[in-house]
């Protein structure tokens, strides 16, 4: 979906996001493979192309705006970094930035 520059732009976005308030979350870890389940069955989110950053990944939903950012452990388990209801899909660059700081 979006290149690979603006991610850090986009994970910046999110960590000034959860430190003001807006896309704050309670960290919660579980198996990689049951994450990656909840995220599709319970949210409808996809991994967004292009948007993986070490061992981070967002996730994102163009039908419910829903997106979590979620953090890869080497022990096999996944964590919920940031997460929020204010994707814009579509969006892209400078556009999306802003949308999440909004």
């Amino acid at each position: 979906m979006i290149m690979k520059p603006v991610f850090s732009g986009t994970i910046l976005a999110v960590t000034l996001g959860a430190l003001a308030g807006a896309a704050q979350a309670e960290e919660v870890c579980m198996p990689a493979k049951e994450m990656k389940s909840a995220l599709i069955d319970w949210y409808g989110e996809e991994p967004v192309p292009g948007q993986r950053e070490d061992n981070n990944q967002l996730w994102a939903s163009d039908q419910s705006g829903t997106w979590t950012l979620v953090k890869s452990m080497a022990d096999g388990n996944a964590c919920v970094m940031a997460q929020g209801d204010d994707w814009m899909a579509g969006l892209s660059g400078d556009k999306q930035l802003a949308a999440l700081l909004d």
